[in-house]
């Protein structure tokens, strides 16, 4: 153990990276700045070309970036497994989407586990970062790599570390974020724990990746839980005729025991509308049910459907019917200022929306076209007095930064703002959720 832990210190260690989206990416460049040289493993060759380039394709990496570690000779991408055999240390940082029955897709992990498989090796550090269901990583991706005859623990070192990367984020960076981290062994941890010392600044070492698993999924499901409740406030607020955020506003006022959250049209990006059917999925296997936790996810399901039905009452106040007037949607992305439309709720308005016969079109200056692949994939119109004139309601679904408050308001006959984002303009034509 000694040597390789040796070549992790000083950053000898060649390190691969399976996957090169949202996490992937963001990670091969932070391990590459600490040091290491770094092989981006990746499926898509426009990726892999993108990367070779120097062209960022993920709105949290620079493409400065990319091209200093580029001609540095630390960064690299392909598409061809043999790197994963020339690599000390392997990090898994493939998609684990939900299927149509909401239950855990884990294609692309087996997928990752079966590429690694041929290529391990002795000394090698495997580091599965999806986040999952616990348990993956012990009952799912060993048995894979036990296959090779080698033992973890002795021979190769497997673990677990949730990635906590937030698109968008500028206030704390990757580096700057503690790193739980969990092997299948004790010796696993120790290994897993001095590759990321030499990248993030703080290491949080817990007893097993099953335990890294849940650990990931208690964060994202409490985040999903108090939004709702917040999302269920705001329905009833509304029926009483109360401010929502003007309670949680004076509500935040106190300086202890209060943690603010925000309703909005639904939940998006990949883990947290996701999370908790990982964790009710595994939780049957044990004859338990995370009652509380579907609530809360069944409730922030169903905000898409309450957005679709208060447009439909605010055209009908106008003394309009939601089939066949024209609303335009402004931001599809699941969150302010990113491109990243990941289980997306404005995306779900949209369709609610044209389902019941209204004419849809959607402004997003990060998002240039959606439903890409489909018969009738959408482009973000370009935002003028015209347009938003020509529309009977304009929905606001993502609060991003560059949208002008004072000029939707002004041109728009309707406004139903999602996000607080008109917070500061008094108008008879604006509604909030």
């Amino acid at each position: 153990m000694q040597p390789y832990a040796e070549a992790l210190e000083q950053r000898n260690a060649r390190v691969a990276v399976t996957g090169l989206g949202y996490v992937g990416l963001p990670m091969a460049v932070e391990v590459a700045r600490a040091g290491f040289r770094v092989t981006g493993y990746e499926i898509d060759p426009h990726r892999v070309q993108a990367v070779t380039e120097a062209k960022s394709y993920i709105s949290d990496v620079e493409a400065a970036d990319l091209a200093e570690l580029r001609e540095a000779g630390r960064l690299e991408a392909t598409t061809d497994p043999a790197c994963l055999g020339e690599a000390d240390v392997v990090l898994i940082c493939v998609p684990t989407p939900i299927n149509r029955w909401k239950e855990p897709d884990l294609t692309y992990i087996t997928q990752a586990a079966e590429q690694t498989l041929p290529h391990l090796h002795r000394g090698q550090l495997v580091v599965l970062e999806s986040t999952t269901y616990p348990g993956t990583t012990a009952e799912l991706f060993q048995p894979v790599l036990a296959r090779s005859g080698l033992e973890v623990g002795r021979d190769y070192w497997l673990a677990y570390s949730p990635e906590r990367i937030d698109p968008g984020n500028r206030k704390f960076m990757l580096s700057e974020v503690p790193k739980v981290v969990g092997g299948v062994t004790p010796s696993c941890t120790r290994m897993a724990e001095i590759f990321y010392r030499q990248i993030v600044e703080r290491v949080v070492p817990v007893s097993s990746a099953t335990a890294a698993e849940m650990v990931k999924l208690h964060e994202n499901i409490f985040r999903n839980i108090n939004i709702a409740y917040v999302n269920e406030m705001a329905l009833l607020c509304e029926r009483m005729g109360l401010d929502v955020w003007e309670i949680i506003d004076a509500a935040s006022s106190k300086p202890y025991g209060f943690m603010p959250f925000y309703p909005g049209p639904g939940l998006g990006g990949h883990c947290i509308p996701v999370d908790p059917y990982y964790l009710a999925w595994k939780a049957r296997e044990y004859d338990f049910h995370v009652s509380f936790v579907e609530l809360a996810a069944s409730i922030n399901e169903n905000m898409p459907y309450f957005v679709r039905n208060r447009a439909a009452s605010l055209l009908n106040e106008a003394g309009k019917s939601l089939k066949g007037s024209r609303a335009v949607v402004l931001g599809v992305a699941y969150k302010a200022d990113v491109d990243d439309i990941r289980e997306s709720p404005a995306l779900r308005v949209i369709n609610l929306l044209r389902e019941s016969g209204c004419r849809v079109c959607y402004h997003d200056p990060y998002v240039p076209q959606i439903g890409v692949g489909n018969p009738s994939p959408m482009c973000s119109q370009v935002l003028t007095a015209k347009l938003l004139r020509e529309c009977d309601l304009a929905v606001i679904t993502t609060a991003h930064s560059c949208f002008d408050p004072e000029f939707i308001a002004r041109h728009a006959p309707l406004v139903l703002d999602t996000r607080n984002a008109l917070r500061d303009v008094a108008a008879p034509n604006v509604y909030r959720l």
